[in-house]
């Protein structure tokens, strides 16, 4: 079986195997660099520091090279809850919403909340087939989170435009290893401190064409960052919103941009196509180790996330192993990443057992 050497090179070096990015991913040392010296800034320069829309202008623009989109049509902000809740401000009451079953919550409890709207799930392999005329949205994330199942992308956007739905897609569990272009898609938000290495707190926004358009939804969750000039905004209603995306900036943290205008630096730098290679050889091979012990992994090869029921004792043989994974409801979730090697997928089996 073929060797795999992590893509990393010099800018990881963990302490222990990490397979765990579904739940966060490991910090560059460029960006860990950029953000030292941003906090260093902040005892002469302030809080804002010496450029306080530059690193969020990097990012933006980073990130719509990855989604093969232009930087107008994404807004920066801190959650993909956030960016949830403003989608529902744009639904009409009673509007139908529809969602895969047991998808993250930050993207599907903001809409189950929103007061009026009616609320449906359907099983993720059946969601295009579940819409029908009366769905004003279909909401999914292109990964899920729990077990690493990929949706039907074309599927489900096609399915929506069929029937006049408008389309939210939540990219966290994707982008920066998955191969994307969700050209069609209404919304697309992703939570960049998973696979994107990004600080917490950095959240991107993408305007489809339609939902861009001048009588798209109003911002209303502006602040004076979305004026055209924001040094003329600071001060009463924004009468003059940017003409791009930035109409729907939140005020963004500026630590987590500095570093992720870095990171994702270094992913354009690598390539998408690369790390998904990687990624997916990695995870097929320790799915197939885990058939050859008799346990039943999921999904099926193609993702960088492998889940599996816990056998008794195994994630805290993990855990004293120095092993990073995830316990999800029930099931050992181990995802991985550019920084990981086929000697910590060998040894995370070795301390699994079995067969």
């Amino acid at each position: 079986m073929q060797r795999l050497t992590s893509l990393g090179g010099a800018e990881f070096a963990p302490g222990t195997p990490y397979l765990n990015t579904a739940s966060g991913g490991l910090l560059p040392a460029r960006s860990r660099a950029a953000v030292c010296e941003a906090v260093a800034d902040a005892a002469t320069y302030g809080t804002m520091g010496r450029d306080y829309f530059g690193p969020a202008e990097e990012a933006r623009r980073g990130f719509a090279r990855l989604l093969g989109t232009d930087a107008e049509r994404v807004a920066v902000g801190s959650s993909v809850a956030v960016a949830s809740a403003f989608v529902a401000t744009t639904l009409e009451p009673g509007a139908e919403v529809l969602v895969p079953e047991g998808d993250f919550s930050s993207l599907v409890n903001p809409l189950a909340a929103t007061p009026g709207i009616t609320f449906r799930t359907a099983p993720l392999d059946a969601l295009a087939e579940a819409v029908r005329s009366t769905t004003a949205l279909v909401a999914c994330s292109a990964v899920q989170s729990l077990d690493g199942r990929i949706a039907d992308l074309d599927a489900v956007r096609d399915a929506a435009r069929a029937h006049g739905a408008r389309t939210f897609l939540d990219v966290t569990q994707a982008a920066g290893w998955l191969p994307l272009r969700p050209a069609g898609f209404d919304y697309v938000t992703c939570g960049a401190f998973k696979w994107l290495l990004c600080p917490r707190g950095t959240t991107f926004l993408a305007f489809g064409e339609d939902a861009l358009a001048d009588d798209g939804p109003r911002p209303r969750h502006a602040g004076w960052v979305t004026g055209q000039d924001p040094g003329a905004s600071c001060y009463g209603p924004v009468d003059r919103p940017a003409a791009t995306a930035r109409r729907y900036d939140e005020p963004h943290a500026l630590l987590p941009y500095v570093g992720a205008a870095a990171s994702l630096t270094l992913l354009d730098e690598i390539g998408v196509a690369a790390v998904h290679a990687h990624n997916t050889a990695l995870a097929d091979r320790f799915r197939a180790g885990l058939i050859a012990r008799g346990l039943d992994p999921r999904p099926a090869p193609g993702s960088a996330i492998v889940s599996v029921a816990a056998p008794p004792g195994v994630a805290e043989r993990l855990a004293a192993a120095g092993i990073r994974v995830a316990v999800r409801s029930g099931l050992l979730r181990v995802s991985f990443h550019l920084y990981n090697d086929a000697d910590e997928v060998d040894r995370a089996l070795e301390v699994i057992g079995g067969a």
